[in-house]
């Protein structure tokens, strides 16, 4: 990618919005403001898109990315089964910091999902990342918008320090309120599991679905593996 100055516009103004919305039609690259921390967005059913995710961050390409999406009704386009305790947290913490991991449709590619096939998917409730999702009319696949190993993204500028010259825009929505990733559920098992820990914590979800496990790899982690980029 040339090393270009990454423009920076408020995500506020709708022009701004529509400009975001083309390059990501384009198959673009635009970070934007979340709840949790600035995502890197590129459309989620374009691989090649996608790839330029990986490549900016210098992320591992088996290390899947979250699809944001503004409707609930998105779900049942990406997944093949929705059961009633992913309806029941989505009813629950969406628009929200919760992540839920489904099987997905042939339509999500691999290039998106790190090869698995499995989806994972969360509705941001930042307004100008819902705004950016529904002007064009695509799901965004959005890790945290830094380069692997740097910290997660609160503020534009901390965008712009890390990955200038490395995508096409920064909306900038002002910092961002919580800080940390989305929790992130897996609900492909009887027992939704928690794959990693985030605002949404344990007894919260408890309280809406009832048992909920912790991956073992969370409680037990492997010494010898990198840990994945936050998403």
């Amino acid at each position: 990618m040339d090393k270009i100055t990454t423009i920076i516009k408020n995500g506020d103004d709708m022009e701004a919005i529509s400009e975001a919305s083309a390059i990501l039609k384009n198959g673009g690259l635009v970070a934007f403001p979340t709840e949790t921390v600035y995502g890197l967005g590129a459309d989620a059913l374009n691989a090649d898109a996608a790839a330029k995710i990986y490549a900016a961050k210098g992320r591992p390409s088996d290390n899947p990315l979250i699809v944001h999406i503004a409707e609930t009704e998105a779900v049942y386009k990406l997944a093949t089964v929705v059961p009633e305790k992913a309806v029941m947290l989505m009813e629950a913490f969406w628009p929200g910091p919760l992540t839920i991991i489904l099987p997905k449709k042939s339509i999500v590619p691999d290039g998106t999902t790190g090869g698995l096939n499995t989806v994972a998917i969360r509705m941001p409730s930042h307004p100008v990342a819902r705004k950016l999702i529904q002007e064009s009319g695509v799901y965004i696949a959005a890790p945290s918008a830094n380069t692997s190993g740097r910290p997660s993204p609160t503020t534009a500028g901390h965008v712009a320090e890390d990955m200038n010259g490395r995508i096409d825009m920064i909306l900038d929505g002002g910092e961002v309120g919580i800080g940390i990733e989305s929790t992130i559920v897996d609900l492909t098992g009887d027992v939704p599991t928690i794959l990693r820990p985030g605002f949404i914590t344990k007894k919260m979800l408890e309280h809406i679905v009832g048992e909920v496990s912790i991956d073992k790899a969370i409680i037990e982690p492997d010494p010898n593996l990198r840990p994945k980029d936050p998403a």
